[in-house]
């Protein structure tokens, strides 16, 4: 998300910097800890603690991943099929902060914080960044089909490129640059795709997913530019901005006069089998724990695995999210989804490429050898150098 929408997307150099608070951004690291004490339970303590060196332990985060955001990105889509669900999308993000804000405070506790470092101010700026960014990619699920959205998510680099060079003055190498190309050929493939097969397409959809990824690019700059400038704890930054995130979209629901429809609407029963309590708050808790500890398993993965594995993960995980989503909520299917979606890959690796081109080449060159014998190998590589550009 810029917190868990911009969580979505670890393509760009911003989004895997400054990830615990983005879209697909922002939870701790002490899942483990929190949810399992060893106590209670000594085969979980034994897994968390064992090194990274071993394959089940990367293998159980693997799983973790799938597991969290599959279940997200279900339940997201989901809670949208109900009738009149989409008119209540901003109550879910309000909903959705008061969890973060309780589960983050809880975490507060936990680790024994007790010293804000950044000033309200710049939290309360974060806040309104965070609610735009969440709010608005929970609002599009109601005009988007919701495999669209979840490619949109995917390009996050487009609007971090810009602000990065508008709000931090970086410089960007041609790696990122043909990487937001290929992103942004393959978003246009893709959503006229998404129009050819959808008569009920709605360009209103593209406007709104497209201002949430603007917000999750300021964000990551702005993110990252507080961390350097106070050196933030992770926990502190994700409680105050869920905190007053949470404050200001209650206080614009009441203004707007739309808490109390919303509240009517989710306690809503219709008959002893359709009762929504439990397919609103109950789907919607469901939908935000899970956001919330998927986040913090992608940060272990990069903590422990690098961004490279990482990215490959998650990618994988948005495939399959994809492919889910046309078996289980029926939709039109046309090939023309494919090979934009790919073209849409290529640009998320350059883009790790440009960021870990000597951890690309060792693999590469590991794979040739093993193919073709080291000699080749050694003489392809002569006179060369392998470098990281930076930005």
């Amino acid at each position: 998300m810029a917190i868990n929408q911009g969580f979505d997307s670890l393509s760009s150099d911003s989004s895997i910097k400054a990830l615990t608070l983005s879209t697909d951004s922002i939870v701790p690291r002490e899942h483990d800890q929190m949810l399992h004490s060893p106590s209670k339970s000594s085969l979980w303590h034994r897994y968390s603690s064992l090194p990274n060196q071993y394959p089940l332990r990367f293998l159980g985060l693997c799983a973790q991943v799938f597991v969290y955001y599959l279940g997200y990105g279900y339940l997201q889509e989901l809670i949208f099929t109900l009738k009149g669900f989409s008119e209540t999308a901003w109550f879910l993000t309000c909903y959705q902060f008061l969890v973060y804000s309780v589960l983050s405070f809880r975490h507060i506790g936990f680790v024994g914080l007790s010293q804000r470092r950044a000033s309200f101010r710049s939290y309360i700026i974060l806040a309104m960044l965070t609610l735009s960014t969440m709010g608005l990619s929970n609002y599009s699920v109601g005009y988007l089909n919701y495999p669209t959205q979840v490619m949109f998510k995917c390009c996050k680099l487009i609007p971090v490129l810009i602000g990065g060079v508008i709000i931090q003055k970086k410089t960007f190498n041609r790696y990122d640059v043909s990487a937001a190309i290929c992103m942004s050929i393959g978003l246009i493939f893709f959503t006229l795709a998404d129009s050819k097969v959808r008569p009920s397409f709605n360009t209103y959809g593209v406007f709104i997913i497209c201002m949430a990824l603007v917000a999750d690019a300021i964000i990551g700059n702005y993110q990252e530019k507080i961390m350097k400038t106070h050196n933030v704890p992770n926990v502190e930054m994700v409680f105050y901005s869920f905190m007053f995130g949470f404050l200001m979209i209650l206080f614009g629901l009441l203004l707007t006069d739309n808490l109390f429809s919303s509240i009517a609407f989710w306690s809503k029963i219709l008959s002893h089998l359709i009762t929504y309590p439990v397919q609103t708050y109950g789907y919607a808790l469901l939908f935000s724990v899970f956001g919330y500890l998927g986040i913090d398993i992608v940060l272990t993965l990069i903590k422990e695995y690098g961004a490279l594995i990482c990215v490959t993960v998650t990618t994988c995980r948005k495939a399959v999210t994809i492919v889910l989503s046309f078996i289980l909520f029926s939709k039109p299917f046309i090939f023309d989804y494919v090979w934009s979606g790919f073209i849409v890959v290529v640009g998320i690796y350059l883009n790790v490429y440009s960021r870990n081109q000597a951890a690309f080449n060792a693999k590469i060159a590991s794979y040739a050898t093993s193919l073709f014998g080291s000699h080749w190998v050694s003489k392809f590589y002569s006179g060369t150098s392998t470098r990281t550009l930076s930005v």
